[in-house]
């Protein structure tokens, strides 16, 4: 063979190659090469109680971001039968299902930081040169996505006043997100000021959750410490236990002290509830300090109610922050989640995945608006999914 033979045969290859790339579904709606090449042993999971019993009697299909695996998982049962998919993702965290306009918000906090929004399909649309037909349930797609500044560092999200906020962690304040990539700084605690001017050229404070009311001064919002240190989040010596607090919106000062590494706080007929991270506890604010309803074994975060129900995460301590979790036994802490009666603090069930490692965030919608995603572990090497993103209809 000739050199110019040999030249041009290795082009051919090269082209050939690069034809066949982004060709799979889970990489353009993730945009991500390598969301085709997600573990399916991450999917694998253990139950106790009515875990799906609970699922199909609230008759509600559950997300949950896991945001080290880069994944979005859904969960739900229909006639004692579970169902569960996915959505890669690269580094999910905050997620938001604002069920009166059935549409859901996912944070991708890398650097941009990324707002994804997703809707349900309503079915599929006709074309002759698909031949197979299947079923499809609705599902959630993605519609849209908004590019952010890094340092936004963007972790909850809320909808306040009918408007998406986030907390902007790298500006220590709560943000108005507005389209082409622009947000407003609409709320941050007192202590971050000096001098009366707010300091938000870095993250001081770990402001993470939002607990949302009807206006930001009825709001209310979690960090790990109330004052201004030498040492930032992050930092391995940061010092967490018993700084954690929950902050007003009317006063911008802490409401509730004596908490560790609180996260997802979230308002629930009419009270304050909170994941005390760092000792595996759930509880409620009275007077000022965390009343503990239930502990668990496992880093708490990820929390929603529906109907009396609490669902509660749990995550694994990674072992370089364990200083941040000096509540809990590091070679116990589970991934997972729990439901949890409100009315007796009974555990009703729960799921565990033996290989998982950090949830963020979970939020629920009626499982008859979506049954999940289109991704689901069975049928991952089958035609489905591209068929599917093929001809669906939103």
């Amino acid at each position: 063979m000739t050199a110019k033979n040999a030249n041009q045969a290795d082009l051919e290859a090269r082209w050939d190659l690069h034809g066949m790339e982004w060709r799979d579904p889970a990489q353009i709606t993730s945009q991500w090469r390598d969301a085709s090449q997600i573990d399916p042993n991450l999917l694998q999971s253990q139950t106790k109680g009515s875990w799906w019993g609970v699922l199909e009697q609230l008759g509600i299909t559950l997300f949950i971001t896991r945001e080290y695996e880069h994944l979005v998982v859904a969960m739900s049962a229909r006639a004692g039968r579970p169902r569960v998919s996915f959505l890669p993702m690269p580094h999910p965290s905050g997620l938001l299902v604002d069920r009166a306009r059935k549409q859901m918000f996912l944070a991708s906090t890398r650097n941009p930081n990324q707002i994804y929004v997703l809707k349900p399909t309503i079915g599929v649309i006709d074309r002759s040169d698909v031949r197979k037909s299947l079923p499809s349930p609705p599902a959630f797609v993605p519609v849209m996505t908004t590019y952010y500044p890094g340092c936004l560092y963007l972790h909850d999200l809320a909808l306040i006043a009918g408007k998406l906020h986030a907390n902007a962690v790298g500006h220590n304040a709560v943000v108005r997100l507005l389209p082409e990539g622009q947000f407003d700084r609409v709320w941050w605690p007192k202590c971050i000021e000096q001098s009366g001017k707010p300091l938000f050229d870095r993250n001081q404070i770990q402001l993470n959750s939002i607990a949302a009311g009807s206006t930001l001064k009825e709001s209310f919002f979690s960090a790990s410490s109330s004052r201004l240190g030498r040492l930032r989040p992050g930092h391995l010596n940061y010092k967490v236990d018993k700084q954690g607090v929950i902050f007003s919106g009317r006063t911008r000062q802490p409401m509730c002290t004596g908490l560790t590494r609180p996260h997802s706080a979230r308002l629930w007929k009419g009270d304050v509830w909170v994941a005390n991270s760092g000792y595996g506890e759930l509880g409620f604010v009275a007077n000022g300090r965390l009343n503990v309803v239930l502990k668990l074994s496992g880093w708490t975060r990820g929390l929603c109610f529906v109907k009396g129900v609490a669902f509660i995460a749990t995550s694994r301590v990674i072992p370089r922050f364990s200083r941040y979790a000096p509540g809990l036994d590091n070679d116990r802490s589970r991934c997972g989640v729990s439901a949890v009666c409100l009315k007796t603090g009974q555990l009703l069930g729960s799921l565990e995945w033996p290989l998982g490692n950090q949830v963020f965030a979970i939020d629920w919608i009626r499982d008859d608006v979506s049954s999940g995603f289109a991704f689901q572990g069975a049928v991952r090497g089958s035609s489905h999914p591209a068929i599917f993103h093929y001809r669906y209809e939103t």
